[in-house]
């Protein structure tokens, strides 16, 4: 444990030095909880990271206890939360508030899903090289918010976007300019959809995708069939045919996200159960179902579609406009 906390320490003063950019006058608070190995591991390296911090265990607090915390803070301000599972303030929407009073955040959320075997994967996931995201992270950006075709090819299928792609959107610890300073870490994304949903045609195969209970599972690579947007799997796995049931059930299987993940500590090789932190992997995932708020589409209300799986594509090429801008598990600059 010694050596993991070590190593986080390392990777959470770069954090806050590269990409919140705290300053010795800024203070910050830590809400932890101690629930789960994990996030023991993680208040340790904190408190080694921020040895003036204050830290609050967030089961010996109420809700008004921690409003009257962040009323001593000031704006430029971090709180970091170590959460288990998600730490719950009744109606109180925890990063909601701490944006709107200008307060940095970094929230680590659902440690309780990583079992002791994927430790050293999620500490080495929060590593962070200023440098490799912005580079590569820009350069995707460009490729994807310039293109026009787009194809995705797995062993044996081939999946076409015969279309341009909306506005990508970064996740790299680039927050330049920004209003809000943080977010959910570990980082490392690249995401857009298409711009045309029933332009999206073709074949792919698919080794990971979170169950009912949001943990990722790794199965031997199966098709799926995309037809004008729509996914169909008829001879997936069962847990598969659950949930693309559970969908059908309210709205069509559409195909939206197109999530580039870029941080190099996460692949198909080294899992972490929860998908929030997984879909970071280096590859590509997609989601499921006509949820993706960030982009509006005729006749998908924001807040109407119920569902936005992620499913993990088991990718050997992806070609932007006659680019190959990813091949034998690398991204290419």
């Amino acid at each position: 444990m010694e050596q993991q906390v070590a190593r986080a320490t390392k990777h959470l003063q770069d954090i806050l030095r590269d990409a919140i950019k705290l300053e010795d006058a800024q203070n910050a608070l830590i809400i932890f909880d101690t629930e789960a190995p994990l996030a023991r591991i993680m208040t340790e390296a904190y408190r080694q990271a921020l040895p003036r911090g204050t830290f609050v265990d967030f089961a010996g607090v109420t809700p008004g206890d921690v409003r009257d915390r962040f009323d001593h803070l000031k704006p430029g301000d971090i709180v970091i939360l170590i959460q288990s599972t998600n730490f719950r303030l009744n109606e109180f929407r925890l990063r909601i508030e701490l944006f709107s009073r200008e307060l940095k955040t970094i929230e680590h959320i659902h440690l309780a899903r990583m079992d002791e075997s994927q430790f050293d994967t999620y500490i080495e996931s929060l590593s962070y090289d200023t440098s490799y995201y912005q580079k590569l992270g820009r350069a995707l950006q460009t490729h994807l918010d310039q293109s026009t075709h787009v194809e995705v090819e797995c062993k044996g299928t081939k999946l076409v976007y015969d279309t341009g792609m909306e506005i990508s959107k970064l996740n790299i610890g680039d927050y330049t300019g920004m209003k809000n300073v943080g977010g959910t870490f570990p980082i490392g994304e690249v995401f857009t959809e298409a711009k045309d949903l029933r332009l999206v045609n073709g074949q792919a195969m698919v080794y990971a995708f979170a169950g009912e209970d949001h943990m990722v599972r790794i199965y031997e690579p199966f098709p799926v069939e995309i037809k004008d947007g729509i996914l169909s799997s008829p001879n997936g796995p069962a847990d598969f045919q659950k949930i693309l049931a559970l969908i059908q059930q309210d709205e069509e299987v559409l195909v939206r996200e197109f999530g580039l993940g870029i941080n190099p500590a996460l692949d198909k090789h080294h899992l972490l159960n929860d998908i929030t932190a997984f879909e970071r992997q280096t590859g590509l995932h997609l989601s499921l179902g006509a949820k993706h708020g960030i982009y509006p589409k005729p006749g998908l209300k924001r807040k109407e579609g119920r569902y936005h799986v992620d499913i993990f594509v088991d990718v050997e090429t992806i070609t932007i406009d006659n680019n190959i801008i990813y091949q034998d598990g690398h991204f290419q600059n």
